[in-house]
Formats: structure tokens, C-alpha cells, sequence
């Protein structure tokens, strides 16, 4: 029912100036908020996104107005309040971290001073470390480590596009960028400084010979920065990639440090 009310919306847009059609839209923001609903859930097939949720979400921002927000001393401008409520709900959230109404930050979430957009879902144990961002709709699993400055993308458009997932027991290490629907299966680690988009190459260099993949770090995977060489009109030029170095082993404890995964496989750190 829900479902259908904001297809219909989504499809004819007078409909929202409509107070019933309002009411719908804040209807979902509200479930996202509580993780009653999810931009993208798994199931026994995969990951399945949820686009109508997504609709909901960018229906949202138009029949918002601006207003101005005062906390303390602090004043903010916006068309999104800010997410309370946070001993109740069982988050410890340190200054100066703030999150949006809309995303669900799950109990034993702690969130130092970062940033959580609309639409992003924050499992139990999980901790946002200082200066990371977990954008719009990113899925992050439970127990995962966002290490400082981790930026983790958002997507609200086009709705096709799958936002970035990152499994349970995922240690991203400090200043990692994750964006455009990259997917990090359970357990990996990421070294400090690894840029993952949908175009880079993933290579797996622990065979006889390079795996290349895109799009998907694969579980338990330990990956570090690396560059591959390549032709341009000017000449050869080094170009970022990932390389995966190594796996997880099944002995290390998950909450490991990213230097203890790293010295495993015989990186320096």
C-alpha cells in the first residue's frame, strides 16, 4: 500500500502538494529512521534495492522548508532535521557527530565526530570514526571499523544505482574512499588510503597470476593501494588500483587492528 502510494506520487508530481501524499512521504522517512525499512536489505539472493524507498527519500528534500536549527551555541540552516533521541535508542554519540533524520543507527553504534546522511543504514556494533562520512542510503553492516576520515558515498540518483554495502566485520582503514555501489563482502580489510569506485580494477595478486575484479571486494580479503601502468597519448602513467594481498585468517580475532591483518600477509606498516 505504501509501496504503491509512492509510485503513484513519483509518477505525477502535483501529488505533492497533497497533504496525504506529504503524510506518505514523511511516513517512509520515518521507518528509515526507525530501520523498520531499508534502501537495500539482504536476502537470500543477494542485496535487493529497494528503489521506491529511494523515491521516497528525493520526494522528500521539495516539500521540505528551510528552517533554521539551534543547538547550543550552533546554529544550522537546512531542510532536514537532525536525528535525537539517542540514549533511548542506545548510541553513544560524541561531539561534534551529526546525523540526519532518516538514517537508522543502530544500538551499540558509536559515532565520534562524523557525519550519517539520509537513507544510510548503521548496524549494531559499529563505530563512525572522526571526520568519516557514511553518505546517503550506504549500507554498513555490524561491527564494522570506519577508521578517520573513511568516506563512505552516497546515491540517491539515478535510483537504479545500487548504493555502497559494506558487510558485517569490515575493517576500513583511515582515509579509504568507497563510492558508487561498491560492494565489501564480510570480513575484509581495507588499508589505510585505498579508492574503490565502480571502475576501479580490484586485482587479486595472491595466484600465479593477477585476478582482476570490479565493483566487489570479495569476504575476508585484506586489500592495500597499489597502481598498474598505462598507455596514454602522452605515454605510460601509473593509474591507482587495488590490490588484494591476502586473506583474513579464519584465527584473527574480527575486532583485529588493520596492522595486525596487514603484518599476516607480510606487509610493512
Amino acid at each position: 500500500m505504501l509501496q504503491q502510494t509512492i509510485e503513484n506520487i513519483w509518477d505525477n508530481r502535483e501529488l505533492l502538494k497533497d497533504a496525504e501524499s506529504q503524510a506518505s512521504i514523511r511516513e517512509v522517512i520515518r521507518q528509515l529512521d526507525l530501520g523498520e525499512l531499508r534502501v537495500a536489505e539482504p536476502t537470500a539472493a543477494g542485496w535487493k534495492v529497494n528503489e521506491w524507498v529511494k523515491k521516497a527519500v528525493v520526494m522528500y528534500f521539495p516539500i521540505q522548508k528551510m528552517e533554521t536549527i539551534e543547538v547550543g551555541p550552533f546554529e544550522f540552516h537546512d531542510k532536514m532535521p537532525l536525528k535525537r533521541g539517542y540514549a533511548e535508542k542506545g548510541v553513544r554519540v560524541v561531539p561534534h557527530a551529526v546525523a540526519r533524520e532518516g538514517a537508522y543507527i543502530a544500538p551499540g553504534v558509536i559515532l565520534m565526530p562524523s557525519y550519517v546522511n539520509i537513507g544510510a543504514y548503521v548496524d549494531s556494533g559499529t563505530m563512525v570514526d572522526t571526520w568519516a562520512t557514511v553518505g546517503s542510503c550506504a549500507q554498513i553492516g555490524k561491527d564494522v571499523h570506519l577508521s578517520g576520515g573513511v568516506g563512505i558515498g552516497g546515491v540517491l540518483e539515478p535510483l537504479q544505482a545500487a548504493p555502497v554495502i559494506i558487510e558485517d566485520n569490515v575493517f576500513v582503514g583511515s582515509r579509504c574512499i568507497v563510492v558508487e555501489g561498491v560492494h565489501v563482502e564480510r570480513e575484509a580489510v581495507l588499508g589505510a588510503n585505498v579508492v574503490l569506485t565502480a571502475s576501479t580494477k580490484i586485482i587479486d595478486v595472491t595466484g600465479d597470476t593477477p585476478v582482476e575484479i570490479k565493483g566487489r571486494v570479495p569476504a575476508r580479503s585484506v586489500v592495500i593501494p597499489g597502481s598498474y601502468t598505462k598507455q596514454f597519448p602522452a605515454g605510460e602513467f601509473q593509474v591507482p588500483c587495488a590490490l588484494i594481498i591476502g586473506q583474513r585468517k579464519e584465527s584473527t580475532d574480527k575486532k583485529t587492528s588493520l596492522n595486525d591483518a596487514l603484518r599476516e600477509n607480510n606487509v610493512a606498516v
